[in-house]
């Protein structure tokens, strides 16, 4: 969308997308973790995360999912990152929480719709059963793209979670490389 003069297609596989439903349930979670086992800070957090192995709490992905999209999303130019929600409240920063959404796919189509309507292959699909609700994400997307009259989509929802899908990349290539041939 960002770069129509480079790409002439594009795929996602349980992309990120709708991110009220992918991101906002984590960071309750997140709140309460750097509550109850962090004395509120991520500072405390990561102090921890680096003297134990990897992904040995419970709390770890959420905590480190947040940071990361955070650091995706929200970083300032000098490189701090911006969370979305108070780490004492859980109250959203709507400063913040808005840049997460302009980058939310879902809501860049329209902004975005002229771009769209040039790329000569579209791919989407996620498991019915993604942890992370990120089928619902992509089927907004392939919502969002019929409202803008972009039609021609190849969209699948498949069984499975967002796990173990990297046997769906050559499916999605070869419909990309047939398509832009």
């Amino acid at each position: 969308m960002l770069r129509p003069d480079l790409f002439g297609g594009l795929a996602t596989h349980a992309g990120d997308a709708l991110f009220e439903l992918c991101y906002l349930p984590d960071f309750r979670e997140a709140v309460r973790a750097l509550r109850d086992e962090y004395d509120g800070s991520y500072d405390a957090f990561w102090e921890s995360f680096r003297s134990r192995p990897a992904f040995s709490k419970g709390s770890d992905h959420t905590l480190l999912n947040c940071w990361a999209m955070a650091a995706c999303y929200s970083t300032d130019p000098d490189g701090v990152v911006q969370l979305p929600f108070d780490t004492d409240s859980g109250v959203l920063r709507p400063e913040v929480w808005e840049r997460w959404l302009e980058l939310d796919p879902v809501r860049m189509v329209d902004r975005h719709a002229d771009a769209l309507r040039g790329l000569r292959a579209i791919y989407v699909d996620a498991g019915k059963r993604d942890q992370f609700y990120l089928d619902l994400g992509a089927e907004a997307f392939r919502r969002a793209l019929a409202q803008i009259g972009v039609t021609d989509v190849f969209f699948e929802l498949f069984d499975a979670t967002h796990s173990a899908i990297e046997y769906r990349y050559p499916l999605a290539l070869r419909y990309l490389a047939e398509r832009l041939q």
